[in-house]
């Protein structure tokens, strides 16, 4: 019934196509109840005959009228739903080159995969003081808003960088970081915020890879801090990183890249400094070919190495300790070039080294625990740990703004994707909280008329994945078992889950599963998860490390010994790894942080319960149509009669803050 009074104001509806995933139809018959069938003219003057069942009406969605289509919020259309955002971004984007729009306090931003100008400092002095309604979509405003809320609330501010593989979310980051650099008019001394700007080159080096989807993908999740005095300009900043795809070290799928920066360093081999690392070009370590791109498309690996370097030293970090982190990168690549063959003898497994093996110094120290490929693994992650983990974020820890690992599915998704799409299920769940829910609330509370909106709740897909016996708390519980393996986990996920809509078996394997994700069913194959969960590491070869004549490598081992014999505690390593216990205050911190910090929501403070009650009592009490009338700094929408008269108007409480000339007629 909803539809058909609807269908009074439009004559074209959206239809689901293969090709352009939606294209629009004329209806050129009225649909009836119990009609079977839709009658549709296609822009290309065919008609076709859109199946509905009668019993279970499922009507196409809507088209928006023409003079709608473009608008840079999306939030004014009539019709919100997939086929009119899709088209009118498409509007925006092609035949008005636009990247911007508004969906209330959210930007999308369309990919235009080149270098746009519009991020100038002019153009950042133009956003500076402006409200988001104001002035044109962009970043910048974003930024203003976030960074004029701070100052004029004093509270904590969050933004959430969000999207698919390759949406351009680090560049977006980066941006929205430089506006801040501007904006905050530092004059220290020490140039903070250069240094934030500049810690860019060095993370995106070793954080950032190329895959299928994006040649600069950023793998691995980040979260960062960055603090004003009292003046609102910046002083420092500090990050903490989830998320990492430390598997990408000695894995790569078919045509993508490891690290940038093991690139980097292969195409600097020749070069004098570097000379003792006796690197080899890309295509010579298994590490760097194994994806079988070894360059990117207009991509200068040495050009990009001398920017890292530059970093370094802009950073503060000395020659000598640039020189000592590069060799520990140059030592992940002649670790990956180690052939082993093994063979057996009564008392157990042995290994020798390959005639011709070059690549390793102090075999005999060593060889013992490389029999095992999943102490291999374990190896290259302790240096992993030192160069990524220890070193990025105590000794550089001028990180870039947050930007959120994105919803990710391929052709073979493990424990990495499975992470990531977590992460932007609870980030999601942000989004249909500040966007639908607290909205809705608001105006329920104020007795308000209003049509609720159908929108996913997410929540039933995290639960199945961090509820009690849901999918984490299944593979915590298998890892504490000695001979747990993949698949004794697998099947007790069918056990406990299969009854649940969103958990599938695929139809193909018995080595995977399948969620429904808010964005899209994911098949995750489920080798490794419990080896990747577990993430422990052997005594035997933290010894090692903390025994290194590498100071550089030694130390940080040696600084996690006293720490734990300062904190009083006892690590006990058993000869097969446990698992590491649950840290549910990092798994939640993100989440309650951003929960913490302000949205763009203060009209409370700026009109009054009363104010609304009174706008409301005038609807109810005046006769004739009503036109949209809107709060235009912050798209708060108000009902009014067609006719009010200035002398109704003034019956309004207003608070003594607020002017009428906030609200416009349209």
């Amino acid at each position: 019934e909803e539809w058909l009074t609807e269908r009074e104001l439009t004559d074209c509806v959206w239809i689901p196509d293969a090709k352009h995933v939606w294209k629009s139809a004329e209806i050129v018959r009225d649909f009836n109840s119990g009609d079977n069938v839709l009658e549709l003219l296609l822009e290309d003057c065919t008609v076709q005959h859109y199946a509905v069942d009668p019993a279970k009406p499922q009507l196409p969605p809507l088209r928006n009228p023409d003079i709608l289509v473009g608008e840079n919020d999306l939030t004014a259309l009539s019709y919100l739903h997939e086929p009119a955002v899709l088209h009118n971004l498409k509007v925006r984007f092609v035949e008005s080159k636009i990247i911007y729009t508004y969906c209330g306090i959210i930007l999308v931003a369309v990919n235009p995969y080149k270098s746009l100008p519009i991020y100038g400092d002019a153009i950042i002095h133009a956003y500076s003081g402006q409200n988001m309604g104001d002035i044109d979509p962009h970043i910048f405003a974003v930024a203003e808003e976030a960074y004029k809320q701070m100052a004029r609330n004093h509270k904590n501010q969050s933004i959430i960088v969000s999207g698919e593989s390759g949406a351009g979310k680090t560049v977006s980051a980066r941006y929205a970081m430089r506006y801040f650099a501007v904006v905050s008019k530092s004059g220290s001394k020490t140039r903070v915020e250069d240094k934030v700007l500049a810690s860019n080159p060095v993370t995106e080096a070793i954080g950032n890879a190329k895959t299928t989807r994006n040649d600069n993908s950023s793998r691995f999740g980040k979260y960062t801090e960055i603090s004003f005095d009292k003046r609102y300009q910046i002083i420092g900043a500090n990050m903490r990183t989830y998320l990492l795809e430390k598997s990408r070290v000695v894995f790569q799928a078919e045509n993508e890249r490891n690290y940038h920066i093991f690139y980097q360093l292969c195409a600097c081999a020749h070069l004098p400094e570097f000379e003792d690392l006796r690197l080899l070009s890309a295509d010579k370590f298994q590490y760097t070919s194994m994806g079988g791109d070894i360059s990117i498309e207009g991509v200068d690996d040495m050009k990009d190495m001398e920017e890292t370097q530059r970093t370094f030293s802009m950073l503060g970090l000395k020659e000598g300790f640039q020189s000592d982190v590069f060799k520990v990168l140059a030592a992940i690549l002649h670790l990956g070039n180690i052939e082993i063959k093994s063979y057996a003898q009564r008392e157990g497994s042995q290994c020798q080294r390959c005639p011709g093996e070059t690549h390793l110094c102090s075999w005999e120290a060593a060889c013992f625990h490389w029999c095992s490929g999943h102490l291999w693994v374990r190896y290259i992650g302790l240096y992993i740990r030192s160069v990524k983990i220890r070193w990025l974020l105590i000794c550089c820890n001028y990180a870039f703004f947050p930007s959120v690992c994105s919803f990710e599915t391929f052709d073979i998704n493990s424990f990495e994707q499975f992470c990531i799409n977590y992460a932007n299920e609870k980030l999601q769940q942000q989004f249909n909280l500040h966007v639908f829910k607290l909205e809705q609330e608001e105006y329920m509370k104020e007795d308000i008329p209003w049509t609720l909106i159908d929108f996913y709740d997410n929540q039933p897909v995290i639960d199945l994945i961090e509820a009690k016996m849901g999918i984490l708390d299944l593979l915590n519980e298998e890892c504490l078992f000695p001979q747990g393996t993949d698949q004794s986990w697998l099947q007790k996920l069918h056990n406990y889950l299969d009854s649940s809509p969103l958990f599938e078996r695929p139809r193909f394997s018995n080595e995977a599963f399948v969620i429904q994700h808010f964005a899209d069913k994911v098949e995750y194959q489920c080798g490794g998860f419990l080896e990747k969960n577990r993430d422990t590491l052997y005594e035997e070869l933290v010894d090692i490390m903390r025994d290194s004549e590498f100071p550089f490598v030694a130390k940080f081992f040696r600084e996690e010994e006293q720490s734990a014999v300062s904190s009083k505690s006892i690590k006990v390593r058993p000869a097969r790894p446990g698992v590491k216990p649950t840290n549910k205050q990092l798994r939640t911190s993100i989440v309650k942080i951003l929960n913490s910090y302000t949205p763009i929501d203060d009209f409370e403070k700026r009109v009054s319960s009363s104010f609304v009650r009174k706008v409301q009592s005038l609807l109810q009490d005046r006769e004739g149509s009503t036109q949209l009338m809107l709060d235009t700094d912050y798209r708060f929408q108000v009902m009014f009669p067609f006719s009010a008269s200035s002398q109704a108007l003034e019956l309004l409480q207003v608070p003594n803050s607020l002017h009428l000339g906030f609200l416009n007629r349209i």
